[in-house]
Formats: structure tokens, C-alpha cells, sequence
């Protein structure tokens, strides 16, 4: 596991400064990629064009996607995990800051392992990252994933 990383796919520059800063507070620092839209998401998970290279763009064990992104939508990137053989496993975490139940539903049934709303200011972000250091990285076990043969 120490070759993967966390996978943040957020268009928003402010969210993505603020999980950047408190995952260093949470000594996770180094484990976070980041990706700005959903193409680029679906281009990094099957390691396709500039994330080809695996040692400097590794296999994610945890993505937190959020849902309003651009070129392809978080559900759209979401159900395109879900059909591919080796990434049927992967943790992903649906980061967002919509509270609509269709939104909740959507994905939960798309296979997200979990919904969480995007909390406001430094300290409740730091709060939900140490859950997430807690219990997703202290007492979770996740299933292995396997680079797909065919990208």
C-alpha cells in the first residue's frame, strides 16, 4: 500500500487548497493527488496520456470525488469505476456539497462507499479528515486492486 496515494477530483481551487492543507496537519500530506475534472479522474484511474507513468501517478487506494465537476460529472466518473473489473473495489468517497436526496441516492446506488458533505471552515476540515485518517486509514482494510491489464 505505501505506492498509493488518495485521489482528490475537485474543480474548486478553495477546496482543494483547504483538503491540502489539513491532510498535512493530518500528517497525509504526501498520500493526495488531485484532479480537476472528470476526464481527467477516468484518464488517471485507468493511468491513460499523462498518468501513464505509475510511480509518479500511482493507483489510488481511496478516491474523494465530488459530484459538480466538469467535462464528465462525479456520478458519470462514479458508474465508470464501477464497470471496470479492476476497479470494482476501489474506496470511493463522494465529497460534495449537495444535500439532495437524489444526489445521496444516486450515489449510493451507483456503489459509492460512502457520501459525505463537504464541511465549511479550516476546523471542521480538519475534523473530517482525521475521521477520515481514523477510521478509512486506521481501521478500514481495503480490498486489493489490481492494475488492469488493458489500461
Amino acid at each position: 500500500m505505501e505506492t498509493r496515494c488518495i485521489l482528490h477530483v475537485e474543480d474548486e481551487e478553495n477546496d482543494v487548497l483547504i483538503l491540502r492543507h489539513v491532510f498535512q496537519k493530518a500528517g497525509l500530506a504526501g498520500q493526495l493527488q488531485v484532479v480537476r475534472d472528470g476526464q481527467m479522474a477516468i484518464d488517471y484511474l485507468s493511468g491513460a496520456g499523462a498518468y501513464a507513468n505509475r510511480k509518479k501517478y500511482p493507483l489510488p487506494y481511496l478516491v474523494l470525488l465530488d459530484l459538480g465537476l466538469p467535462r464528465r460529472g462525479g456520478l458519470e466518473v462514479l458508474r465508470w469505476i464501477r464497470q471496470q473489473p479492476s476497479l470494482k473495489k476501489l474506496v470511493v468517497l463522494v465529497l460534495s456539497s449537495s444535500a439532495l436526496p437524489e444526489d445521496v441516492a444516486g450515489a449510493c446506488e451507483l456503489g459509492a462507499n460512502s457520501y459525505v458533505m463537504k464541511p465549511s471552515g479550516l476546523p471542521k476540515n480538519l475534523e473530517m479528515v482525521q475521521l477520515l485518517k481514523n477510521w478509512w486509514l486506521g481501521c478500514n482494510h481495503f480490498a486489493p486492486i489490481e492494475e488492469s491489464k488493458n489500461g
